[in-house]
């Protein structure tokens, strides 16, 4: 029978320790080769396109999540390329707010939820300069109803007699009887209520039966309150909400889709969790009411359209898809 060697032992304890040291670095070196060195390959090949400089930018509401989420990073990344969001000094911030400004050279390019107008690019011409969009995102628009209201959802035709006053009462698209109450922001506030004037209304007035908020935030608000209350906003701002229910519509396949992924997640079991946006019926069409996001640049040769086109440019890149999904808009690449 062999004896205990101590110092066998205490060489075995210290190789071991010396391999679970190994491993530990090992992983510090590739955690960082992965976050942070990739981090600065990603500005070697960014920054490069980027002019220096601190560039004013604003406009659409919808894209307040791109604010927040997105553009910290590249700024970040490329110290020499910083943003300031400037609003309007009387005017409601806005998509048509911040193509007046970059027209008034008060910004070097604005964020847009619609396309340019000809009357927009007319503007630009007199002041020797036109505009160009750069679309960026998907987004689509939801329509919020209240939790306990019992319809299975909408036709866009249906939508569109809502807002115009000839769809009154619940009962009329299948729903209980209970009077509609639409709420929305006037056409003046924004590019999503012009978006939905355009493209869902085909032009038209709103109805006298229309009450106007004065911001998405009030616009929900009312409709937790109001059980015949409805009202339309940007996907990301209405699919994760708690206290009111994404209404899915039909579309021309007469197919009835969600802008949430399936199953629907109650109210009840919000905020621990929420309703997602149905990213693929956006980027495939199925879901009716979808729109893409601009980047909306002077086209004058100067540093303000270097800067709105290097700000396109990086956020079409992977890098910059992938935190535009994370802040609840579709990738349009």
């Amino acid at each position: 029978m062999s004896s205990r060697n101590p110092l066998n032992e205490l060489t075995l304890i210290v190789l071991a320790l010396f391999g679970t040291l190994g491993i530990l670095v090992c992983a510090l070196v590739l955690y960082k080769w992965i976050f942070a060195d990739g981090d600065n390959q990603l500005g070697q090949s960014t920054c490069k396109n980027l002019p220096t400089g601190l560039f004013n930018y604003g406009g659409s509401t919808t894209w307040a999540p791109i604010r927040r989420d997105v553009d910290p990073v590249i700024q970040k990344i490329c110290s020499q390329f910083q943003l300031r969001y400037t609003d309007h000094p009387t005017r409601t911030p806005g998509s048509g707010t911040g193509i007046e400004m970059v027209i008034d050279n008060q910004l070097d390019f604005s964020q847009s939820s619609r396309s340019l107008k000809a009357e927009e690019q007319q503007l630009a011409q007199q002041k020797g300069f036109s505009l160009k969009e750069i679309p960026v995102a998907i987004d689509g628009i939801a329509i919020a109803i209240h939790p306990e209201l019992d319809v299975r959802g909408i036709t866009v035709e249906q939508l569109r007699q809502i807002y115009t006053g000839q769809i009154t009462n619940w009962n009329q698209v299948g729903g209980p009887d209970i009077n509609i109450t639409p709420y929305s922001r006037r056409k003046e506030d924004g590019g999503t209520v012009e978006f939905f004037v355009e493209n869902v209304l085909q032009k038209q007035d709103f109805g006298n039966n229309v009450k106007f908020v004065y911001s998405t935030t009030d616009g929900l608000q009312k409709v937790a309150q109001t059980i015949g209350g409805l009202y339309y906003a940007s996907a990301p701002e209405v699919v994760g909400q708690c206290t009111i229910n994404p209404l899915p519509l039909i579309n021309k396949s007469n197919h009835l889709i969600a802008p949430y992924q399936e199953p629907f997640i109650p109210p009840a079991r919000c905020p621990n969790q929420r309703n997602h946006l149905n990213a693929t019926a956006f980027q495939n069409g199925d879901y009716p009411i979808t729109r893409k996001l601009f980047v909306i640049v002077q086209h004058n040769n100067g540093i303000e359209q270097k800067a709105g086109e290097a700000y396109a440019n990086w956020l079409l890149t992977p890098e910059a898809q992938q935190l535009i999904e994370k802040a609840g808009f579709v990738k349009i690449r």
